[in-house]
């Protein structure tokens, strides 16, 4: 039997702080952005970028950083892995995610490149468009996984856009080797269809060989298996990985695993201001509910109602507790 789980999912991803402020359609376009996308910038991108943001927002953030928080908020024990440079922003990170209650020690860069940060733009649709500087993001490692941190983890959790560096790719397959090798379960997230389309065939490799858990919207599901159809993708992800929670935005999700197929509802909201963090508050609901037993259509209600929590705010954090939705999942 595998010893007691300390934390219930570890984490690891890019530490980034969000800049979110309200924009038109007009100036996306006017700035070349692809809409409704992520797309990785330079330094100096970013400053010309940022001078053409209207007011706006700061939040610690990063996709497997708002996951470990809503984790948090649901009352699980989380754990974090990710790389900030020992400046304003850095602080602003760590001090953010420790007070929601999630375990992060990984030791801050003493020089080079500043803390990462991602500005997004939401249009008046409620879509996001974020482009990313990575910043402090690309100098994580195999030498930041602690090992003892992962095989105390009972998940743990990678996120995909850490496959645009190859040292950070490392680190991921550091980490699913020793939870592997410890009796855990590796989930992975694809993050974004451009991720998917930059990496496909490592990615195809990689659920084949390390990963147990993939969570993916249905762009991403449909890319990385150059399928004809959602229900295409969803087979092909049911023969390549134990168990595959697949989004569709108002449609819901389909959780399948095997020869189980659960079709999951979107939990009802009032209205959306702001998309992002949707998936990732998804991801903090499903794997609460896997990491704590639930039967799979409970963990998907779970995901659902979390992921509808974040619908209806600006940004991707929740400040209140999200304990009372896993009752309501029951």
């Amino acid at each position: 039997m595998n010893p007691a789980a300390r934390f219930d999912v570890l984490g690891l991803g890019n530490a980034i702080v969000d800049v979110i402020a309200e924009t038109p359609d007009a100036r996306i376009e006017a700035l070349a952005l692809a809409k409704g996308t992520m797309t990785l910038i330079d330094e100096a991108r970013m400053h010309g970028l940022y001078e053409q943001m209207g007011p706006a927002v700061e939040s610690s953030g990063g996709s497997c950083a708002n996951t470990m928080a809503g984790l948090a908020g649901l009352g699980a024990r989380a754990a974090y892995i990710g790389k900030v440079q020992n400046d304003q922003l850095g602080e602003v990170f760590r001090h953010d995610i420790r007070a929601v209650g999630v375990a992060f020690d990984s030791a801050p860069l003493q020089a080079g490149p500043p803390t990462a940060r991602c500005l997004i733009w939401v249009t008046p649709d409620a879509q996001r468009t974020m482009t990313t500087y990575l910043g402090a993001c690309v100098e994580l490692g195999p030498a930041d996984v602690d090992e003892t941190t992962v095989q105390a983890a009972a998940i743990t959790y990678l996120e995909g856009y850490l496959w645009d560096r190859p040292e950070a790719k490392a680190a991921c397959l550091k980490a699913a080797e020793i939870a592997h090798a410890s009796g855990r379960r590796v989930a992975l997230s694809l993050s974004d269809p451009f991720c998917v389309d930059r990496w496909r065939d490592e990615f195809v490799t990689l659920i084949d060989r390390h990963v147990d858990i993939v969570i993916a919207n249905q762009a991403e599901i449909i890319s990385l298996y150059q399928a004809d159809s959602f229900d295409q993708a969803a087979a092909e992800a049911a023969r390549h990985c134990q168990l595959a929670a697949l989004t569709r935005g108002a449609e819901g999700s389909l959780i399948v695993t095997g020869a189980e197929r659960h079709a999951i509802a979107a939990a009802p909201i009032t209205r959306v201001l702001d998309t992002t963090g949707a998936g990732d508050l998804y991801a903090s609901g499903l794997l609460y509910g896997l990491s704590h037993g639930l039967p799979l259509p409970a963990a998907g209600r779970l995901a659902s109602l979390a992921a509808a929590e974040v619908l209806g705010r600006y940004g991707a954090r929740i400040e209140h507790s999200l304990a009372p939705l896993v009752a309501a999942a029951a």
